[in-house]
């Protein structure tokens, strides 16, 4: 009792301090349009920034996978649990977005989490060193620890600090780990400039693309948008947020993903995902390659522009992002939470994102946009912010 006690003690310090997350029920499929914990509600909430999870297409062929392979896959990938289906998946992907490395290959992993803690711990070991944005998602800094590499912490872009880093550096093994599309300021990494940077240092550039894929470079992500070819590159997507499905994946050289398969403990030692979600992966590719998805990414472009200048009008900080990510920073937890709630009462979904999430001070609501918002969706977001705003006042 008292370790539970002990446990109690720090729930209620956290509900003090605003800091305690709570879950929501969904009770329909992920769209801009749902019905949440009962109550019909405008989601900006997910990253289905192409409004893809709940498509029909995607639906049968996750259905069609499922009919050809069953509900679950068996066993780990080395052991009896990699299908036609992962393999098939693996190839599409190579194909779809692995033109920046000569012999490109997929490996495909369950979740972007485990994507990154396997290609982190991987490719590094006590004698290598890892050098991370300020900024970067909380896998990669996983990866980091699990590698128990030493970690050097470079201020957010900050590429004179990470060149200066680089230069004093006298470690065999050197890894570059960053986003590339940061999840909580929207703000994309310089890929150009980070592998030069890799190159000219002989280090390996991990690239975690979770918010950019689909969306940026005609659908294949922020490298291709940067028209960069390395083979120190290991690009990592996520197939659950713009592609609409599940699991991830990590590309690059033949000869490296081959490394990842013999020594990736987060690969090795996991069952597969079920196959049917890898059959329903190379349908979701098909479908960003498509003229639906140059049509879906066009719709996303003028609502992230719309969004931009409703954020403007409002009392608060608002960031200055180009992607489906729109942050509104707030600052306090407390008035944070407050405004989000303000905001769910008129039928609205507007997450608070808080510490340790963000920076202390930096609360904020952010404001994920999709392919399936519509013009009214956005009338009812700027009508709501303003009505909370002269509530704030």
């Amino acid at each position: 009792m008292e370790l539970l006690a002990a446990l109690e003690q720090q729930l209620h310090t956290l509900d003090t301090a605003g800091l305690r997350r709570r879950r929501r029920i969904a009770d329909t499929a992920c769209h801009a349009h749902m019905r949440v914990d009962g109550r019909e509600i405008i989601g900006f909430a997910s990253n289905d920034y192409l409004g893809l999870a709940a498509h029909p297409r995607l639906v049968e062929a996750l259905a069609e996978g499922a009919a050809r392979y069953g509900a679950g896959s068996g066993g780990s990938h080395l052991l009896g649990g990699h299908s036609r289906a992962h393999a098939q998946a693996e190839e599409d992907l190579a194909a779809f977005s692995g033109g920046f490395s000569s012999a490109p290959r997929a490996l495909f992993f369950s979740t972007g989490y485990m994507a990154n803690l396997a290609v982190i711990s991987a490719l590094a070991d006590r004698d290598a060193t890892i050098f991370s944005d300020a900024l970067n998602h909380a896998s990669l800094i996983d990866g980091a620890r699990l590698s128990r590499a030493t970690v050097q912490v470079y201020p957010h872009l900050d590429l004179h600090s990470l060149e200066q880093q680089l230069n004093a550096c006298t470690s065999a093994t050197k890894l570059i780990v960053s986003d590339g599309v940061f999840s909580m300021d929207g703000d994309l990494a310089p890929i150009a400039a980070l592998v030069a940077l890799a190159e000219r240092h002989h280090a390996w550039l991990v690239i975690d693309d979770a918010h950019g894929f689909g969306v940026l470079g005609q659908g294949r992500g922020i490298v291709q948008q940067a028209a960069v070819r390395s083979s120190n590159l290991i690009y990592i997507g996520t197939l659950g947020k713009a592609a609409g499905v599940a699991g991830a994946f990590a590309i690059a050289h033949e000869t490296l993903i081959e490394w990842l398969v013999q020594r990736a403990r987060p690969y090795i030692f996991t069952t597969a995902a079920p196959p049917a979600v890898a059959y329903a992966v190379s349908a979701s590719l098909a479908l960003i390659a498509s003229a639906e998805g140059d049509t879906r990414r066009q719709r996303l472009a003028l609502s992230i522009a719309r969004v931009r200048e409703i954020l403007k009008r409002t009392p608060w900080q608002a960031i200055d992002s180009h992607t489906a990510i729109q942050p509104l920073v707030i600052g306090g937890n407390q008035a944070t939470l407050a405004l989000a709630h303000a905001i769910d009462a008129q039928g609205l979904w507007v997450p608070a994102i808080r510490p340790p999430t963000v920076p202390l001070g930096s609360s904020r609501l952010r404001i994920s946009l999709s392919a399936a918002h519509t013009d009214a969706d956005l009338e009812r977001l700027d009508a709501a912010l303003h009505s909370v705003s002269e509530l704030a006042a």
